[in-house]
């Protein structure tokens, strides 16, 4: 009898440390999440402006329904993108590589990675990848339905 006394003993013994053990284990976890709270959101601006790269002043918007276009660009390293102009404002962030735009004026602007961009409004320019890596650009276009985000101008040669 006195050994199933000791077993039993033992049994609570053995249940009781277990059950400190995880409540202790608990209060250690709660109060490392209490020393350490959840990661915040950051909220970083990456541009505001009312003009576009080179200095020039933007449109106002158009009359009529807006239509909101978003375009991922990929360009191979080396290439570049014929003369063009944008009928409507649009701006975009490079996510990689860099990217040279240049004016018919020659005025050049360099966008490196995780800047933001203003494009030129019916101004004619190209951009090209001078760099090793592709270049990845996210475009947001402020248009209207049936209105091109670019119009291409293949009269103009690339030197």
């Amino acid at each position: 009898m006195k050994k199933k006394y000791l077993w039993m003993m033992a049994a609570i013994l053995i249940c009781g440390l277990t059950i400190a053990s995880v409540s202790l284990s608990s209060c250690e976890k709660a109060n490392a999440q209490e020393d350490n709270p959840a990661p915040k959101v950051v909220s970083t601006e990456l541009i505001r402006t009312s003009q576009s790269w080179d200095g020039v002043e933007l449109p106002d918007y158009l009359q009529g329904r807006p239509e909101l276009v978003a375009v991922k660009y990929e360009f191979p390293a080396g290439q570049k993108l014929g003369w063009h102009h944008h009928p409507v404002m649009n701006y975009g962030i490079l996510v990689q590589g860099e990217l040279t735009i240049i004016g018919q004026d020659g005025k050049e602007k360099t966008v490196h990675e995780g800047e933001a961009v203003v494009e030129m409004v019916n101004t004619i320019h190209h951009g090209e990848n001078r760099g090793s890596k592709p270049v990845i650009l996210y475009m947001f276009y402020l248009s209207q339905k049936g209105l091109p985000l670019a119009v291409q101008h293949p009269e103009i040669p690339l030197e």
